[in-house]
């Protein structure tokens, strides 16, 4: 009978395929065809989250604009203004010129605690007409606008602010000796953007400060915010936002968004077209009066070229000209949503007249008077640029930020330690519970469960004297499925049930990587063959592929997803649902001991997958665990994804909300670990063990201490597989 029941084992494991699987076709690059079908997905849900913003307009303009206050991370508190200040001293006095009709100032105004804004002030001798904070494109000095005569002839007092421009001699770390090409914008969103800020946001704020400036005034005179390219931008969402302005005026901005993923990344608003394009905000101005014109579009082809000595870092993407057709299709939307003529949409040839006439009725013969005879001139006076702003606005926000990095810590304690019970596991996994579903839902971004049959399909690929391998696909949603490579240990009986430990992978890697144990392979340092080794002494092992592979192929995909408050993660946590609905069917699997074991962006993974999938027993951290926070926000470590080409990295308004230490809390009371070693590039073991600290007291005061640790060893960004064995082994029994 025993050697009956040896000849099956022996059949079922070198069989062609799994039992109850169809054969699986080799392919020459799954991972590459995983991320063009996740690619399709995602491009379908877009389309398809356009469709669904009907429902949602026109709705509750007040709820609509607190939501796209957070969306844009225009959420600090401001300053109080009462007045504009002259900046000037001996050598350059604040007044730049002067014409029998106005005066022209270098002007500044505060903020928040440390940051300014600053620009010109261009104020008329006579009467004010009207008020206008006029935003020029972010590489246009305000200087350039003042010494335009229509402007200071005009009769309006005018405010030119300066925006962060798309330059990068200023994305630099002296201290580390780091010069980037990443464009400033771009600089601040990287630091921003983990706190639930944004490089919109903050100019947003600086341009609603000079709203309240205008409150302040004695003669209460129409307001209104034009721009040009990203000021028009800016222009567009203060509009949307604060109903005392009485106009806005747009040109070199407003298209459709569902493409907003290839336009640069600074301007990626997580979440946005979930319930905002350019109509909907547009239509937050109504009934206001609104003025796009198809002119003026910045040509971005990419960010600045590196020059000698610069980190080639910064992330692609460009700014397209939309046909004319295509804004008016944006428009036609808008007023499906607001019906009116308070919106006009003019070509390249929209005339002066028409377009102040619609903008400021009350006013706009006076104006069109005043402007007309000197249309062609320039101001004989011409303000001088100052060539030291640019720095300073950078760095103001660089430090703003930098501060509000510190404060998230105890925001955090306020928000998910305080109220997180300890007296009772039970207690605590019912809070938890609810923190899982913001985890997920507003962080990592959920996705709706796998909808499609699994057609799980396999074929043997490799075979040693103690493990057969097989490939498996199995199917997540239309055009999206899982992929892994499965290792059966010999000598496992029919019937017999093991534990299962999923081997992940890291950036750039494959499922093959972690079997590999040729001693001369890349693969093997970091990895050590750890699928292998461990199906080796008797478990079973899946290393399913994640797809964070194909350069900027898989980064892309962070970028369609974000705009729909989604993430690569997202995309994953659905595949390892359907991975592990499929484990738990196959007869070798105890479905109560299914482990987590990842490296490096696979130690990312162990992170948040294991923190939303309960079915995970335990998970191990290797190679990743760190003040995670810190690291994606701080310019004070060399490490830090602000001087890397990780542009994809950060998780929106993750500082805010979850770090390791809480991410850890929701694997908790399951048993966790991190493998950290010494030499470990990917942080320091002060910040790691910062960090960690927080993980040991939670389990501490649960009274189940046991169940957490850290092995340190001396070696770099690798597997060590010593503690992390033994404590599978402990704690799958």
């Amino acid at each position: 009978m025993k050697s009956l029941l040896a000849l099956f084992c022996l059949a079922s494991v070198v069989q062609a395929q799994l039992p109850n699987t169809q054969p699986l076709a080799p392919n020459a690059d799954f991972s590459a065809t995983m991320v063009a079908g996740i690619d399709k997905f995602v491009l379908d849900l877009t389309a398809k989250a356009k469709a669904a913003r009907a429902a949602l307009w026109p709705g509750d303009a007040a709820t609509h604009r607190e939501h796209l206050k957070t969306i844009i991370g225009a959420i600090d508190k401001r300053l109080p203004i009462t007045a504009l200040e002259l900046v000037g001293d001996t050598d350059t006095p604040a007044l730049l010129a002067e014409t029998d009709k106005a005066r022209i100032s270098r002007v500044r105004w505060p903020v928040f605690d440390g940051v300014l804004g600053e620009g010109i002030l261009i104020q008329p001798k006579g009467k004010v007409l009207a008020r206008v904070i006029y935003l020029p494109d972010c590489n246009t000095d305000p200087e350039k606008l003042a010494n335009d005569a229509m402007l200071a002839y005009s009769g309006c007092e005018i405010i030119i602010p300066a925006l962060v421009s798309r330059g990068s001699e200023f994305s630099t770390n002296d201290r580390f000796g780091v010069k980037t090409n990443v464009p400033h914008r771009e600089w601040i969103y990287r630091q921003s953007f983990e706190l639930g800020r944004h490089i919109i946001g903050y100019e947003v704020q600086k341009v609603l400060q000079l709203v309240d400036w205008t409150r302040t005034q004695k003669d209460q005179v129409p307001l209104l915010v034009a721009g040009l390219g990203e000021g028009g931008m800016i222009a567009l969402y203060a509009g949307a936002l604060d109903t005392r302005i009485s106009s806005v005026y747009v040109w070199g901005y407003f298209a459709a968004r569902e493409a907003l993923w290839s336009e640069p990344i600074y301007r990626n608003l997580f979440g946005l077209l979930n319930e905002f394009g350019d109509a909907e905000i547009a239509s937050l101005v109504a009934p206001r009066h609104l003025v796009v014109q198809h002119l003026g579009y910045p040509n971005v082809q990419g960010p600045p070229a590196a020059t000698q000595g610069q980190r080639a870092i910064a992330a692609p993407g460009k700014i397209v000209k939309p046909s004319l057709d295509e804004m008016k299709a944006e428009v036609a939307r808008a007023q499906q949503i607001v019906p009116g003529d308070w919106i006009k949409l003019y070509g390249e040839d929209g005339g002066l007249k028409e377009v102040v006439g619609h903008l400021l009725p009350e006013v706009a013969e006076q104006i069109v008077t005043a402007i007309n005879p000197i249309m062609p001139q320039k101001n004989e006076q011409r303000a001088a640029i100052d060539t030291t702003r640019q720095e300073r606005q950078v760095r103001e926000l660089e430090k703003f930020t930098q501060r509000q990095l510190v404060d998230t810590e105890a925001e955090r304690n306020a928000t998910f330690w305080k109220p997180l019970p300890l007296s009772s596991i039970a207690d605590f996994e019912k809070r938890t519970a609810s923190e899982r579903e913001r985890f997920w839902n507003g962080t990592i971004g959920r996705l709706p469960n796998p909808n499609v049959p699994m057609n799980a399909k396999s074929r043997l690929v490799k075979e040693t004297d103690k493990v057969t391998i097989y490939e498996v696909t199995l199917d997540v949603w239309q055009d999206v499925f899982a992929w892994g490579w499965l290792a059966l240990p010999k000598d496992l009986k029919p019937g017999e049930k093991r534990p299962i430990v999923v081997c992940q992978h890291g950036l750039e890697g494959i499922p093959e990587d972690v079997f590999n144990a040729d001693p001369e392979s890349k693969a093997f340092k970091p990895y050590q063959a750890f699928a292998l080794r461990l199906a080796e002494q008797g478990f079973v092992t899946f290393a399913p592929h994640n797809p964070y592979r194909g350069m900027d192929a898989f980064r892309t995909l962070q970028r369609k997803l974000n705009p729909l408050g989604k993430t690569l993660f997202s995309v994953i946590i659905g595949q390892h649902q359907r991975i592990l609905e499929w484990l738990k069917t196959q007869p070798f699997t105890d479905s109560k001991r299914i482990a987590f074991y990842g490296l490096s962006y696979g130690g990312k993974s162990a992170m948040r997958i294991p923190a939303i999938l309960t079915d995970y027993c335990l998970s191990i951290c290797s190679g990743d665990f760190n003040e995670w926070v810190r690291k994606c926000v701080s310019t004070d470590m060399p490490m830090s994804y602000i001087h890397t080409h990780e542009y994809e990295i950060w998780e929106w308004n993750m500082g805010r909300t979850f770090n390791y230490a809480e991410m850890a809390a929701l694997i908790a009371p399951r048993p966790f670990m991190v493998e950290r070693g010494h030499n470990d590039g990917v942080g320091t073991d002060e910040w790691v063990n910062y960090e960690y600290a927080k993980v040991r007291r939670l389990y501490n005061k649960l009274l189940i201490g046991d169940r957490t640790t850290i092995e340190h060893f001396d070696g770099p960004h690798m597997i060590h597989g010593v503690g992390t064995y033994e404590f599978v082994k402990q704690w799958t029994k």
